[in-house]
């Protein structure tokens, strides 16, 4: 058996594409070239989902339940607000832009309601925005209400 250098072709003859002792030429791609001044279409980004639900009255308790149940199952939550007739979820969304985050937030409820036992409310409100707005918001005092304390807590 034959030992073959990295990169170097291996032939059965013996004889490489190269003369003996020719190094093969190495050439570079220098970075950026094609994103002048903005990121490639497919790279992720994170967008600040706000999804608002609603419906008829549920014991507060099972509302509780339910929405533990929900962030168990999707870590990612950052917190939920609650009442017997309404609920709040904030979460971190990856996605390539605002219409996937979108799409996936507006089929979260629905798709865990069963699993999750989560109340037969409708989406009634629904808000997605980018990480640099969510700063700005902050930064400026008239964002969303801070999400800390993480978890599932009462209006």
């Amino acid at each position: 058996m034959r030992r073959v250098r990295p990169g170097a072709a291996a032939s059965r003859s013996g004889a490489g594409s190269r003369a003996a002792g020719e190094e093969r030429a190495l050439t570079s791609v220098a970075a950026g070239d094609d994103f002048e001044g903005e990121e490639p279409a497919e790279t992720p980004r994170l967008w600040h989902v706000t999804l608002s639900v609603s419906g008829d009255e549920a014991p507060l308790q099972e509302v509780r339940r339910a929405l533990e149940q929900l962030a168990h199952d999707h870590p990612f939550l950052l917190t939920s607000r609650y009442a017997n007739d309404h609920a709040e979820i904030r979460y971190w969304e990856e996605a390539r832009d605002l219409h996937d985050a979108a799409a996936v937030a507006l089929r979260l409820w629905g798709e865990h309601r069963r699993t999750a036992k989560l109340p037969p409310w409708e989406i009634v409100g629904l808000e997605v925005i980018d990480r640099a707005t969510y700063h700005q918001r902050i930064s400026e005092g008239y964002g969303p209400p801070s999400a800390a304390p993480v978890g599932v807590h009462p209006f």
